[in-house]
């Protein structure tokens, strides 16, 4: 596999971990070691995707007489529109 140079910063805490990794004899180099781990971070990620996927699916097939009501749309939608709301007021803030 082809590799790509960079230089990247860590906190203590992280390049102590990678550092534990290639002590234990489970990456041969830190920078191994990050981009071992690095693809498996991505794995859990994708699987977890694929879960949810697979868990929306499941639902949207059900018959609507099977649906659990969630609410009032505004009440679903209420800390969405909020949040909105605070970044716009962060954003007017920053311009004045």
């Amino acid at each position: 596999m082809a590799a790509r140079k960079q230089t990247v910063s860590f906190t203590e805490p992280a390049f102590a971990y990678a550092q534990t990794l290639v002590d234990a004899g489970e990456y041969p180099s830190i920078s191994a070691a990050v981009s071992g781990e690095m693809v498996r971070a991505k794995a859990a990620r994708d699987a977890q995707a694929a879960l949810l996927s697979a868990e929306v699916e499941r639902r949207l097939a059900l018959p609507t007489d099977q649906w659990e009501p969630v609410g009032e749309l505004s009440e679903v939608t209420r800390e969405a529109r909020d949040h909105l709301a605070a970044l716009r007021r962060r954003a007017a803030d920053k311009v004045e």
